[in-house]
């Protein structure tokens, strides 16, 4: 098996309690010197730290010649280090036990054998090139002509992506703006945020910018929106843009209603419907104060400018007025 160039020694082998131990011993430095010279050894053999030549184990005397030391230090060095584990000796061979865990050779060499293959393969891809560069030089030139269209074609795609992208930002701050010009009783939107761009993202996907505009005239319109409730609450930008909030505005739940008796109710659709004359509206006027005391000709011009559904409602409207009003003749 080829020899190792290198072993792994760690930094703080000098605090380690077998060393010290071995520091406090007469001859401590011959000692620790024999066992560094005891892993190079073991190293250069690469046989899983066990001290054969061929078949002979290797002896206190056959080391201290290689290491060219004193046979006695070497003898009491091995003793030592068996004693603390260092070394075991087993049917008289000598072996550092977990010499590969530590060493990590069986890696190396599978490296090594990893890098030649590596260098074989990339001989043979060369000479496959050289042999083959005739015959392909027309594919050559095809491919880069298609390597060529393909990058125009990821740079177009690119672009797009591009211009994409600054349009949903264009959009998004179209929307905040279209806020800030027609909602000015509203607070004022001072960052865009995450969120923020993913609501209005959300919202374009079903909504107009036209329809932006109509729930911020909506919003600036209504008084309740603004505050104007018994909770004191008014609503905000993520409010109005919140889907189910924004379809709300949209449809105008939250318009102001003219007021009517003090009450704020919505109008008779026959109001309004033309121009009354001097006579008509005189008989809407005594309707409205005086139900029941209407005579024959006010019942007539009533009739005049309402339909038949007209006047159902203004039925009830009368019988809404007498509830109100406590039956007032």
């Amino acid at each position: 098996m080829a020899d190792v160039k290198w072993i792994k020694i760690t930094t703080d082998i000098f605090d380690d309690e077998k060393i010290l131990l071995i520091e406090s011993l007469p001859d401590p430095y011959a000692i620790i010197t024999c066992w560094f010279k005891l892993l190079c050894l073991a190293g250069k053999q690469n046989n899983s730290g066990v001290f054969m030549m061929g078949r002979i184990a290797y002896t206190d005397k056959m080391l201290a010649t290689i290491f060219r030391m004193n046979e006695a230090t070497v003898t009491m060095a091995l003793k030592t280090f068996e004693q603390f584990g260092m070394v075991e000796i087993v049917d008289g061979v000598i072996t550092i036990p977990n010499w590969n865990k530590h060493q990590s050779l069986d890696a190396y060499e599978k490296r090594k054998e990893r890098d030649r293959l590596y260098q074989a393969q990339k001989r043979a891809a060369q000479k496959a090139l050289i042999t083959q560069s005739s015959d392909k030089s027309s594919d050559e030139s095809a491919d880069k002509s298609s390597d060529i269209a393909f990058i125009e074609g990821d740079r177009e795609e690119d672009k797009d992506i591009d211009i994409d992208k600054k349009k949903e930002c264009t959009d998004f701050q179209s929307v905040v703006d279209l806020f800030h010009k027609i909602c000015v009783s509203y607070p004022k939107v001072r960052s865009l945020s995450e969120a923020r761009k993913k609501a209005i993202k959300a919202r374009l996907k079903t909504y107009s910018m036209d329809d932006f505009r109509t729930v911020f005239e909506n919003a600036e319109n209504s008084s309740f929106l603004k505050g104007k409730n018994d909770r004191n609450w008014s609503a905000n930008f993520d409010w109005l843009i919140a889907d189910k909030n924004m379809a709300k505005v949209l449809e105008g739940n939250y318009a102001d209603k003219p007021s009517r008796y003090g009450r704020k109710e919505k109008l008779p659709d026959w109001f309004g419907k033309r121009e009354l004359d001097e006579d008509e509206e005189r008989a809407i006027q005594r309707m409205m104060s005086e139900p029941k005391e209407l005579g024959v000709a006010e019942h007539m011009a009533i009739q005049r400018i309402m339909s038949e559904e007209d006047q159902a409602e203004a039925e009830q409207l009368r019988r809404e007025l007498q509830e109100a009003f406590g039956g007032r003749n």
